[in-house]
């Protein structure tokens, strides 16, 4: 995790270091401040704007805040810049004695709670977590779904299987994938309840009146394309496949394509708008997928290989392919599933 370390009295800055260079041995990525005055002493970098300021510099970049000092100022430092759960740092409290640990923001989704518990191991503190369903010993969906790289799509109805949860209501959970392990207290595989989870590429399923969907990311889309293509190309070639297979563009974990296409410019910018990964494979290692693909002789003539879409979605995702070559306005595309399960 990215964190950024603040402290305010002599104190807390030495605690503030230490906590740095524990956190740092655990492989996080560092950065310690404090006053000034206590800066220098302690090794860390000097605050030379009030912490509120100094907050709204770092939010967007931070996985995780963590003050050494009063709860009080943490409130007083973030309240500008708190958005929701769902893209708010972590945020922790350690008072400058060094007695307790409290998960204050963002304990599930952001990470604070595990946070919390990380930092008080390093200094024999008492983690304080004040999260309903912790208190209570259930479930946490968005803990589970974030700690497993899964999408929540509704922050209405992750809050309603909590709630369900918490008032002992019964909690329907239904799968498109296999389902490792038992389903935890509270939840049943029934669709005849109120409110329940559904894990499925299809983001529009919809087993329960109130349902929280959750789209894994375990597709690789694989590309070719003329060059030259604009992004916007390949993103409304991609919508239209996403809509005629019921599949969530959530679903999509990293574009695979050949290494012809390494520099294309609009894959690149496609790929930097939604923040995924580019894969690229030669055409021998593309000629090795395993599994029926369309041929093209057009292709094999540009490419070296029959087909470039189709294969390197199978190569990213070592799966099986759910969209077949799709073709128009100079783009293929396929999506291949990896091998994937609920597991608890």
């Amino acid at each position: 995790m990215r964190l950024w370390l603040i402290s305010f009295t002599q104190n807390g800055a030495a605690l503030c270091a230490h906590l740095q260079n524990g956190l740092t041995a655990l492989g996080h990525r560092c950065a310690g401040y404090a006053v000034a005055r206590h800066a220098s002493a302690a090794g860390l970098l000097p605050l030379e704007t009030s912490a509120q300021e100094w907050a709204g510099r770092v939010f967007s970049q931070a996985d995780a805040l963590i003050f050494v000092g009063a709860a009080g100022i943490a409130v007083r430092s973030i309240a500008p810049w708190l958005r929701d759960k769902f893209t708010d740092p972590a945020v922790v409290v350690v008072d400058d004695q060094g007695y307790f640990s409290i998960s204050l923001l963002s304990g599930h989704v952001g990470g604070a709670n595990a946070l919390a518990v990380e930092v008080a191991g390093l200094i024999g503190a008492q983690p304080v977590i004040s999260t309903a369903t912790d208190g209570a010993g259930l479930f946490a969906v968005d803990r589970w779904a974030a700690r497993n790289g899964l999408y929540l799509s509704d922050r209405v109805a992750a809050k309603r299987v909590s709630a369900a949860l918490l008032d002992d209501e019964p909690v329907g959970f239904v799968s498109d994938f296999p389902i490792q392990g038992e389903l935890p207290y509270g939840f049943c595989a029934d669709t005849a309840v109120r409110v329940g989870v559904c894990v499925s590429l299809d983001e529009t399923r919809r087993p329960f009146d109130c349902t929280l969907s959750i789209v894994p990311r375990v597709l690789a889309l694989g590309v070719g394309c003329r060059r030259g293509i604009a992004p916007e190309t390949l993103e409304e070639r991609l919508q239209a496949a996403l809509e005629s297979y019921s599949i969530s563009f959530r679903g999509i974990a990293e574009v695979c394509t050949i290494d012809l296409k390494r520099e294309e410019h609009g894959l690149l910018e496609f790929c930097r708008r939604h923040r995924l990964p580019l894969r690229v494979f030669s055409a021998r290692e593309l000629a090795q997928a395993e599994g029926r693909f369309t041929p093209s002789a057009f292709v094999s003539s540009i490419t070296g290989v029959d087909n470039v879409c189709e294969r390197a979605a199978v190569l990213g995702s070592g799966g099986k392919l759910v969209v077949t070559k799709q073709s128009g306005d100079g783009v293929t595309l396929a999506l291949a599933v990896r091998d994937w399960s609920v597991t608890f």
